[in-house]
C-alpha cells in the first residue's frame, strides 16, 4: 500500500514538472508577412529568414514542394489544378500544419503569402491557440508603384536573378550580372494582369491588416523606401513585439 502510495505521489510530482516545463517553455515566433503582390515580401522574408535563422515558408513552394515528391497532399491539389478550380483551404492548411511540425520550426517560421484570407487566418489562430508569439508585418506599397515595378522586373531564364530596369537595372541590358544569362518579362508581370492581382488582393486579403491590428501585433511599414530601410523597420518592429 505504501509503495503504491510512494507511486502516486511521485507521478503527480513528475507530471507537475511537466506542466511547469511547458507552461514556462518558450514560444514560438511565428511572423506573418503581408503586402500587396510585388511590395517585396519575397526579398524581406529571405534576409528575415537568415536575420532570425528561422525557416521562410511560403505557399508556392509548399505546392512545388508536395507536387515534385508526388505526396498524397500534392496529388490532391493536382487533381484541383488540372481542373483549373482553386485548391481548397483544408489541402493547404494540411500542408502548412505538415511543415510547421518539423524540427526546424521548433524556435519558430516566417509565413509569406500564408494566410490570403480571413478564414485561413481564423485557421491559423485555431491551431496556434496561445502556443506562438505572433507578429504580423505589413508592407504598404501603392499600387501605381506596384504596376511601375513590374513593368521593369525582369528575371534571368537560367538562374532566376531579378532586376528592375528602373530601379535595379543589370550593369549590362539584357544580361545578368550573376551568370550572363539573358533576360525577360515574365507573363505575369504585365500591367493587365498586374491590375487583377492587386484586385483580388484588395479583396480577399487587405481585410486582413484590419484583423491582426485588432490584436495589436501589426506593423506597418512603408516599403517604398530602399529595401534595406525597409528591412531594419521590420527587424526593429520584430524586436519591439519579442
Amino acid at each position: 500500500m505504501k509503495l503504491l502510495v510512494l507511486g502516486i505521489f511521485l507521478c503527480a510530482i513528475f507530471i507537475g514538472i511537466a506542466l511547469y516545463a511547458s507552461s514556462n517553455a518558450p514560444k514560438q515566433t511565428v511572423i506573418i508577412l503581408l503586402g500587396p503582390p510585388g511590395s517585396g515580401k519575397g526579398t524581406q522574408a529571405v534576409k528575415l529568414s537568415q536575420e532570425l535563422n528561422i525557416p521562410h515558408i511560403s505557399t508556392g513552394d509548399l505546392f512545388r514542394e508536395n507536387l515534385s515528391k508526388n505526396t498524397e497532399l500534392g496529388k490532391k491539389a493536382k487533381s484541383y489544378m488540372e481542373s483549373g478550380k482553386l485548391v481548397p483551404d483544408e489541402i493547404v492548411l494540411e500542408m502548412l500544419f505538415d511543415r510547421v511540425s518539423r524540427p526546424d520550426c521548433v524556435r519558430g517560421y516566417l509565413l509569406d503569402g500564408f494566410p490570403r484570407t480571413i478564414p485561413q487566418a481564423e485557421s491559423l489562430e485555431k491551431h496556434l491557440k496561445d502556443k506562438a508569439n505572433v507578429i504580423a508585418l505589413n508592407l504598404q506599397v501603392r499600387d501605381e508603384v506596384i504596376v511601375k515595378r513590374a513593368e521593369g522586373r525582369l528575371t534571368c531564364k537560367q538562374c532566376g536573378q531579378m532586376y528592375n530596369k528602373n530601379f535595379a537595372p543589370p550593369t549590362q541590358e539584357g544580361k545578368c550580372d550573376k551568370c550572363g544569362g539573358e533576360l525577360y518579362q515574365r507573363a505575369d508581370d504585365a500591367p493587365a494582369v498586374v491590375q487583377e492581382r492587386l484586385r483580388v488582393y484588395h479583396e480577399q486579403t487587405e481585410p486582413l491588416i484590419a484583423f491582426y491590428e485588432k490584436r495589436d501585433i501589426l506593423t506597418s511599414v512603408d516599403g517604398e523606401k530602399p529595401p534595406e530601410a525597409v528591412f531594419a523597420e521590420l527587424v526593429e518592429a520584430i524586436k519591439r513585439h519579442s
